[in-house]
């Protein structure tokens, strides 16, 4: 039974996060502890990112250096390496006193963004699955999600099946309204590992041009693209400088996911915008890891690569081994996360299939039908995180392999 308040006779909780119970990911991880299996269900490294960064951060808390509040944007050492890193890798010039702000992680960035962009019924349209807190934030603001679903696509090159998540542009074009207010973007795609093309990031900049939409585009998996695969920042595109909030983070960068540092770049107006709304949501964060996170961005392009050659030897590794035990297997051209197609293994129910996995195979993984508004498009399809220690994934690759049996 639900509990009421005496006065107004109504739930306790918000009506906008009534449909929010404990996430997926609290679940399997609880399940993971309970059963001691191995959990690639969590996007999070098991290992801790370089030491001298590490060491960066002790190094400011010895020196005094963000144990009280940090200026309200970020330290400007940060803001600083932020505008070089982006200039230095994409030739994006943003003025580290105006176009940047730093933020607890990139799930406040987006939460500060879409509170500080959207009013009541503006709709939102995210590219479906998407991360969870998307639709949690645009509920809190008073939006309206629209899904734009992308959808398993198969092609064979000189005999080689290559399988990935596509974007329907006429689908996306076909979801504009009159009451769209902005594109909630992200790509390296989370779950499905999907990174969108040249091809595909010109389309939405030109439907973002003519139907005046700003676009919130959320990067976090920027440093992890495989192969063939290019991240194209879409403030780089024509028309787009002025209405992208681009999001990034330290954490899936230089794996130290609980140091909380993200950050905004975008034109001052919509820089102002969202400070307005961070101001009162965390106020400040992380002061010392902070400095630490501005010695990261300026490492050489030999971490960045050598960072991509692991995290792509691990990709390789589980996803042969997950091919192995009998699943579809969609490759992903970036991030640290593979999406598999669970019918081969005579399965249709994610969820039901990721409740009994850890009894049956001693790992955790996470259904990807809760990133879907559509449940029963997302239902057969399951992701696994290879962010891990090669010994762990070897193990577990080798407790999956029973299912083949």
């Amino acid at each position: 039974m639900a509990v009421m308040t005496s006065s107004a006779r109504r739930p306790l909780l918000n009506r906008r996060l009534a449909e929010f119970g404990t996430t997926i990911f609290a679940e399997m991880s609880a399940l993971a502890l309970s059963t001691g299996s191995i959990n690639l269900g969590q996007g999070f490294p098991d290992t801790d990112g370089p030491e001298e960064i590490r060491e960066a951060a002790v190094r400011a808390l010895r020196d005094g250096r963000g144990n009280q509040y940090p200026p309200g944007p970020g330290v400007p050492e940060l803001r600083t390496a932020i505008t070089a890193h982006q200039e230095r890798r994409y030739g994006l010039g943003f003025d580290p006193d105006t176009e940047v702000l730093v933020t607890a992680g990139a799930t406040e960035a987006i939460a500060a963004a879409l509170l500080a962009l959207l009013e009541p019924g503006d709709e939102v349209i995210a590219l479906e699955p998407y991360y969870d807190s998307y639709a949690a934030c645009i509920a809190m603001a008073g939006g309206t999600r629209v899904p734009v679903t992308l959808r398993p696509h198969e092609e064979t090159h000189d005999g080689v099946v290559h399988r990935r998540f596509r974007l329907d542009l006429d689908e996306l074009r076909d979801a504009v309204t009159d009451n769209t207010r902005l594109l909630l973007i992200n790509t390296p795609h989370n779950p499905t590992g999907t990174v969108l093309t040249r091809e595909e990031l010109t389309a939405i900049a030109e439907l973002a041009v003519e139907r005046d939409l700003l676009v919130i585009t959320d990067e976090v998996y920027e440093h992890l693209v495989f192969d063939e695969a290019e991240h194209i920042p879409l403030a780089t595109l024509p028309g787009m400088r002025g209405r992208t909030v681009t999001i990034g983070s330290a954490g899936k960068s230089f794996s130290f996911t609980g140091w909380k540092v993200g950050w905004v770049t975008a034109a001052p107006d919509l820089v102002t915008a969202v400070r307005s709304a961070k101001q009162f949501l965390t106020y400040v964060a992380s002061g010392p890891f902070q400095y630490a996170v501005a010695e990261a961005l300026a490492l050489p392009d030999t971490y960045f690569e050598a960072f991509r050659a692991d995290m792509r030897a691990k990709r390789d590794l589980l996803g042969a081994g997950l091919a192995e035990a009998g699943f579809t297997v969609f490759r992903p051209a970036g991030t640290y996360f593979i999406t598999t197609d669970i019918r081969p293994l005579g399965e249709s129910d994610g969820f039901a299939f990721c409740r009994a996995l850890p009894e049956r195979a001693g790992v955790v993984a996470i259904p990807n039908a809760v990133f879907y508004d559509h449940r029963d498009v997302g239902a057969p399809f399951v992701r696994f995180a290879f962010c891990k220690q090669t010994s762990v994934l070897e193990e577990a690759v080798k407790r999956l392999k029973t299912l083949a049996g």
